[in-house]
């Protein structure tokens, strides 16, 4: 899997991001709308291999190996994981797999 760099928006200010022209860059006073730091942007990363399972509390943790070989770990809540993670979707994952296969 190859990561896809994210784009940098594209401005003439001088020290910001900017999405849309609207408003003014305290320094060099350019047209532009600031992008949030604090706005969470979604992150995609491949576990290639598990090798750690746990069920804690109301958590489930899942570690392993990312598509570069480091480790990292990804956590769960119980409930909300057992809501997504139901006989349905078990079987969809399946029949995916088994389809993924017999292309090989």
């Amino acid at each position: 899997m190859i990561p896809i760099p994210l784009e940098e928006p594209t401005t003439n200010c001088c020290n910001a991001k900017f999405i849309e022209e609207s408003s003014k860059c305290s320094d060099c006073k350019e047209n532009a709308v600031y992008i949030d730091d604090e706005e969470d942007e979604l992150i995609h990363k491949a576990m290639r291999s598990i090798n750690t399972f746990q069920a804690h509390e109301n958590e489930i943790y899942l570690r392993g190996k990312d598509e570069y070989g480091n480790d990292f770990q990804v956590v769960f809540d119980s409930y909300d994981f057992l809501n997504w993670i139901d006989t349905e979707h078990l079987a969809y994952i399946k029949q995916k797999l088994i389809e993924y296969i017999e292309l090989k």
